[in-house]
């Protein structure tokens, strides 16, 4: 005996409703041939990065179009040197920054590392101790920077802004004032070539790829971002959040410190007051590279995309003959659409 039949006492399904659960079934095995998936030009376009990359290429087919020396590979490779040194610098403010909290010491760390260390090759002779000695005084302004924040919670922005001028004031007290001359195998990093590409170029390069592996594929890569999105959050989730927030400072201080020996090599002295000012250019080209200053997200080759933006409109200047003074507008006027940008994709959600 048949079972019996089970009828619907609603009737059939309108055609509309047919065709939706026809879709619904379809999602989980296989794309929904209705559905169009982006482009892979909006896909692009989508990206965080995406316009600090269009801003570079608008600036850069400007200039193309006004400058014939602009496209020379020597221009193109001394754009390269020159903003190398706030790339370098900029990575490790962007850990900072995707981590929740800020470093304005990083200029001020970038003359007292060069002084540091040109000091340490002139008393003891050896490069090699010059190079460790100032490596280990951003080291320790990093340390100091952290501990300030997570032991005694003082507000980054306040806590560095303070070492700032401690840091700059320590680098004038141990010179004098005066440049100290540093010329030794170490400033092969500032002024040396690898064939015919600037070795400081490389080495930013260099850094750029370990600080992306870093972040995207390690554990304590995502903690940054976990710790700049939600702290408390982070903390549940067994993260030692005090403890991501001294290394990210740490990896700052230590940044800026090779960022001031490969500038002192780039000029063969080193100076007191070299990286003045550089705290903004770091900080807009971490923000132009598409971090959020609320923190818990950033990318690293965006960061080298906003640093290579700043290096391109200071070029600009000289190329179109423009007052230096307009320079400082400029980067004041920079900084502030860069955390415009970042506010507004913040409200939107982006």
């Amino acid at each position: 005996m048949d079972p019996p039949k089970l009828t619907s006492k609603v009737g059939p399904l309108p055609p509309q409703d047919d065709a939706r659960i026809a879709a619904a079934n379809t999602a989980g095995a296989g794309e929904n041939p209705g559905r169009q998936r982006p482009s892979l030009i909006l896909r692009l376009l989508g990206q965080r990065e995406a316009s600090v990359c269009l801003m570079l290429v608008l600036v850069a087919a400007y200039l193309s179009v006004s400058s014939a020396y602009f496209l020379s590979a020597r221009n193109l490779l001394n754009i390269g040197r020159q903003f190398s040194v706030v790339g370098i610098v900029a990575i490790g403010e962007a850990l900072v920054i995707i981590s929740g909290g800020i470093d304005l010491s990083v200029g001020s760390v970038i003359g007292l590392a060069a002084v540091v260390a040109a000091l340490a090759v002139k008393l003891t002779g050896s490069a090699a101790l010059g190079l460790a000695a100032g490596l280990t005084s951003g080291a320790l302004v990093g340390l100091t920077n952290g501990a300030l924040y997570t032991r005694i919670k003082i507000n980054p922005f306040i806590a560095t802004l303070g070492m700032l001028s401690v840091a700059r004031g320590a680098a004038l007290l141990l010179t004098g004032g005066l440049p100290v001359r540093f010329e030794n195998w170490v400033s092969f990093l500032g002024s040396g070539y690898v064939s015919t590409i600037p070795a400081s170029f490389l080495l930013m390069l260099a850094l750029a790829v370990v600080a992306h592996v870093f972040t995207m594929r390690t554990r304590w890569g995502r903690n940054i971002f976990a710790v700049g999105d939600n702290p408390r959050a982070a903390r549940l989730g067994g993260i030692d959040v005090n403890g991501v927030r001294r290394f990210v400072f740490l990896a700052s201080g230590l940044l800026a410190a090779l960022g001031g020996i490969v500038l002192a090599g780039t000029l063969n002295s080193s100076n007191p007051n070299l990286g003045q000012g550089y705290e903004l250019d770091v900080i807009a080209a971490v923000i132009l590279g598409g971090a959020a200053l609320s923190g818990g997200r950033g990318s690293i080759f965006g960061v080298i995309f906003g640093a290579a933006l700043m290096g391109v409109l200071r070029n600009a200047f000289v190329l179109l003959g423009i007052s230096a003074y307009w320079q400082v507008v400029t980067i004041g006027i920079v900084v502030i659409l860069a955390v415009g940008i970042d506010s507004v994709r913040r409200h939107e959600g982006v």
